[in-house]
């Protein structure tokens, strides 16, 4: 760790928010100043890796000068008046639950940024695609550093005209009705979310998060608690996505492009969670309480509904589309996020923000090699990929076929790998969970998810199974390796993932004190 003054941290913290924006609106230029490339298109793609490689390195140093011993402090604190008559304020802060967030935010819109320099999706002017995409990680960043509730709603809206035009403009087949299936759902639910975060403003009188989650003479009634749960729990809920609420992921993942799916999975799915453990946890306990029972309910129906649509979706003769089968499995895995939340106990809550780390390492790789696949095959269908390949990925492209089988195995959960701890936490948590919380009915919830982690290793296995191993037909034609570019882009995720499974401590040692402190809402 290296010592950074507070000054310096706060305006880090600032340029990580309010640095895509500014270069976002530099890509619209002419020309993206101090950029040459051998075309306008390429210079201006270049200027997307530029600013997102800024943007990532501004994040490790305000990581590197996070006090660790006090991860539980909110620190490069900003906290300026912005509307007075509401006492909205434009505060920004991180701490250890925030911070791994921001830091993932940032690598994985950089390695989009620099797999799109060498593979640009076919559509429009890479000008606007670059915009778009730097505007969405301000957006999402923003998400997980301000501390004010309306701040946080407009930073949760702000990611949904990106990544609209994103899958609509640079998708695939259906791409336009998924692009408007997923800003419908996304909108509505953000309605009803507002209000919820209204009532608890004009109730409490202050929209100030930590305020809200540490003062104890703005107490809010119970009845109040459940009207805002059960309205912001929606919006949340339908970003996460919990079943039922989650019909729009499989077709917005299907039409979107590689780097839209990353992002997808990988960023904007943490923002539901991210908003129950930064405001409803602390905020309105006692509303979580009441809905804790029904939100692991959903969250276990979610693990085994994910599991068994990926089931037939991976059997021989189904049809089924691999990046649909991926968006599937994000169903089951919010799953244990949501169940681990819903236990409001230390432990789950962990695993909850582990398991958020691990699926946007995990999935995100998946989708890059998806990505790729489609690239070398022209198609994501397990069955043609099975003909294309002959069923012996392992044997034609050797190094894609490891990076596929280890994507695998990691979702899965396999012990040594990020994927294992978050959902071995959330299953603890269940089987003790917090007080006032009906231990027979969360033990019921962990038996149900354990068995829904049988179930993910089984269609995992078979999409190995069926696309990577098998004798290498006579006729089949080549298939191309893993690219140097692409090695650039998918080697962090696959070592990041190693390193979170064999040394969670690093995680956890951030993430511990901090939901410590936020359950038991103490004063900072």
């Amino acid at each position: 760790m290296i010592d950074i003054s507070e000054s310096v941290m706060q305006f880090l913290l600032a340029f990580v928010v309010v640095g895509p924006l500014l270069g976002a609106a530099a890509a619209l230029l002419p020309a993206p100043p101090g950029l040459k490339g051998k075309s306008p298109e390429q210079a201006v793609l270049r200027h997307g890796v530029t600013v997102t490689g800024a943007i990532l390195i501004a994040a490790v140093v305000l990581a590197l000068g996070f006090d660790h011993d006090q991860p539980s402090k909110m620190q490069a604190s900003t906290d300026i008046s912005w509307i007075p008559a509401l006492d909205v304020r434009i505060h920004l802060g991180i701490d250890g639950i925030s911070l791994p967030l921001l830091v993932l935010t940032a690598l994985l819109t950089f390695l989009c940024a620099l797999y799109s320099y060498f593979k640009m999706p076919a559509g429009p002017t890479p000008k606007a695609f670059v915009a778009l995409l730097l505007v969405l990680e301000s957006g999402t960043l923003a998400t997980f550093a301000v501390l004010d509730l309306l701040l946080f709603f407009l930073a949760f809206e702000m990611v949904l005209i990106p990544m609209y035009f994103l899958i609509a403009r640079w998708g695939g087949e259906q791409r336009t009705q998924a692009a408007w299936r997923f800003i419908l759902y996304t909108l509505l639910g953000s309605v009803v979310m507002l209000l919820g975060l209204l009532l608890i403003g004009l109730k409490s009188g202050t929209f100030d998060m930590v305020a809200l989650a540490t003062d104890n003479d703005r107490p809010l009634t119970t009845s109040v608690q459940v009207i805002a749960v059960l309205a912001i729990g929606i919006g949340l809920a339908v970003k996460t996505p919990m079943w039922p609420l989650h019909s729009w992921l499989p077709d917005a993942h299907t039409a979107a492009p590689t780097v839209g799916s990353v992002l997808l999975a990988g960023v904007l799915l943490k923002m539901g969670t991210y908003g129950f453990v930064r405001i409803l946890l602390p905020v309105a306990p006692d509303g979580m309480r009441t809905f804790a029972p029904y939100l692991a309910a959903f969250a276990v129906v979610g693990i085994i509904y994910g599991s068994l649509a990926c089931l037939a979706l991976a059997k021989q003769g189904a049809k089924g589309d691999l990046k649909r089968l991926i968006a599937y499995s994000s169903v089951g895995h919010m799953g244990f996020v949501l169940l681990g939340i819903a236990t409001m106990t230390t432990t789950g809550v962990n695993g909850a923000l582990f398991a958020n780390i691990a699926h946007g390492l995990i999935t995100g790789l998946l989708f890059f090699l998806v990505g790729a696949l489609k690239d070398r095959t022209g198609t994501t269908d397990l069955d043609t990929l099975a003909e294309e390949t002959g069923a012996a990925l392992y044997g034609k492209a050797p190094r894609l076929g490891g990076l596929l089988a280890f994507g695998a195995v990691a979702s899965l959960g396999l012990p040594g790998l990020a994927g294992f701890w978050g959902e071995m936490l959330a299953l603890f948590g269940a089987f003790r969970p917090a007080d006032g919380l009906s231990r027979p009915a969360f033990l019921t919830f962990m038996a149900i998810a354990a068995f829904g982690t049988l179930l993910t290793a089984a269609y995992l296995l078979v999409v190995v199974r069926r696309v990577c191993m098998g004798a290498i037909p006579q006729d089949s034609p080549k298939l191309a390796d893993v690219q140097t570019y692409e090695f650039a882009a998918w080697t962090p995720l696959v070592a990041l993932t190693v390193v979170a499974g064999l040394w969670p401590k690093a995680l956890l040692g951030l993430t511990d004190p901090a939901v410590q402190q936020l359950l038991a809402g103490g004063t900072r």
